[in-house]
């Protein structure tokens, strides 16, 4: 085995005049011309890129164990009664500091030697992306997302509601020099505190985002984290994080969400866990209020943490509102368009024995012709319309600025 991650090694050598950004075109371009699927990332707070292909999708339900699952990749609709898509990692690839990984292992190798078949191949000048069909959203005028947005203040000050969460979406048409891979790295390079991910396959269509928004994480210590994220503030260079002052609403409302998490602890009786915050951090142009939770799995004896909290967090209040039944009812009334994978969740499962798994924030569709962008605002009681309006604005810019 050693002697064949050492041949991998030299092999290697042979990717070193070719960029990160060229070998991951080449990797997309070979999984859309064999009707593959295809994901790639990066994890917040790393430089390195993980991408893997996938031969043939498999279907989850909401109760699967995703510690039981082979090393690949999912995602998820916002309806959590709907499957999720799981892509099998039949081809991996790790990229770091620009340039690709050495093989660890006999599953990196054959996917080496892939890559270096592909240089003799032909491949497609340009991917053709999974368009994910259906019919597209109609974007909200600000008269009529004001007005949603009233219903839903009104529905918290009558006490139906402790919190909802309108969304809309904001479509442009796709650039014609648009590039996945190029507007990928400016979002890496743009958010380095979020997860970054490209997804396409037939299930699902085209995906990138940005996320801040951790939802469910195993670490290869076997400690669960979390977190609670709301509260949204325009961030300029220079802002001293400590000074930062918070509105009642604002506290209010990323408090819901802490309470949310506390309260799905509760319901499997689990009282070991350590509450950090709430802190301002930064999410690229945007400041948000987080708390974060941890658990030993190990000292609890709950192996299965993750999947347990996954089902029983999906979809946070973050995303929805309080109580989860009646703000569901409400935007499926009131909303007009389904979510389909925005304020789902997305991530790699059992890669490199770790589990990171985040709501699919700050994220767009790509389309033949089109992107359709994202973005929901948190209302309560103290909501002012014009402010949730302007949220939502800043949360669509985080996507726009990097787009050509």
């Amino acid at each position: 085995m050693s002697e064949k991650v050492n041949m991998q090694v030299d092999t290697t050598s042979q990717f070193k005049n070719y960029t990160e950004v060229q070998l991951l075109k080449l990797l997309i371009q070979f999984a859309m011309d064999k009707q593959f699927s295809v994901a790639t990332w990066q994890l917040p707070g790393q430089t390195k890129k993980q991408l893997l292909i996938s031969r043939k999708n498999k279907l989850v339900k909401r109760e699967i164990m995703i510690e039981e699952l082979p090393e690949g990749f999912i995602i998820a609709p916002f309806d959590r009664n709907e499957n999720s898509v799981f892509l099998s990692a039949d081809y991996k690839f790790t990229f770091v500091n620009g340039a690709l990984a050495p093989a660890e292992n006999e599953h990196e190798i054959a996917s080496h030697d892939l890559l270096k078949s592909l240089f003799q191949s032909n491949i497609s000048a340009k991917p053709t992306l999974y368009d994910g069909g259906g019919s597209a959203p109609s974007d909200s005028d600000k008269d009529h997302f004001i007005q949603f947005i009233e219903e839903g203040i009104a529905e918290t000050q009558k006490g139906l509601l402790e919190k909802v969460v309108p969304s809309r979406t904001h479509t442009i048409p796709l650039p014609e020099n648009f590039d996945v891979m190029d507007n990928f790295e400016k979002l890496c390079a743009s958010f380095p505190n979020a997860m970054v991910s490209f997804v396409s396959s037939p299930e699902t269509g085209s995906w990138m985002g940005a996320t801040p928004e951790l939802l469910v994480c195993v670490d290869q210590q076997s400690f669960f984290k979390t977190v609670a994220l709301a509260g949204t503030q325009p961030y300029h260079e220079g802002i001293n994080l400590k000074s930062v002052a918070w509105t009642q609403k604002e506290i209010e409302e990323q408090a819901l969400v802490e309470r949310y998490i506390i309260s799905c602890f509760k319901k499997i009786r689990l009282r070991e866990y350590e509450e950090q915050g709430p802190k301002t951090v930064i999410a690229g142009n945007l400041m948000h209020l987080r708390s974060d939770f941890t658990v030993d799995m190990k000292e609890t004896n709950f192996p299965q943490l993750g999947s347990v909290m996954l089902q029983l967090l999906h979809p946070t209040s973050a995303v929805c509102g309080m109580p989860l039944e009646p703000a569901l009812d409400f935007l499926k009334r009131k909303e007009g368009y389904n979510r389909s994978f925005y304020a789902g969740f997305l991530g790699p499962v059992n890669v490199d024995n770790s589990i990171h798994i985040f709501v699919n924030l700050r994220c767009m569709q790509i389309c033949n012709t089109k992107l359709i962008l994202y973005a929901g605002a948190g209302i309560t009681s103290d909501s002012v319309p014009e402010n949730e309006w302007t949220e939502t604005e800043m949360k669509l810019n985080t996507l726009l600025t990097t787009i050509n």
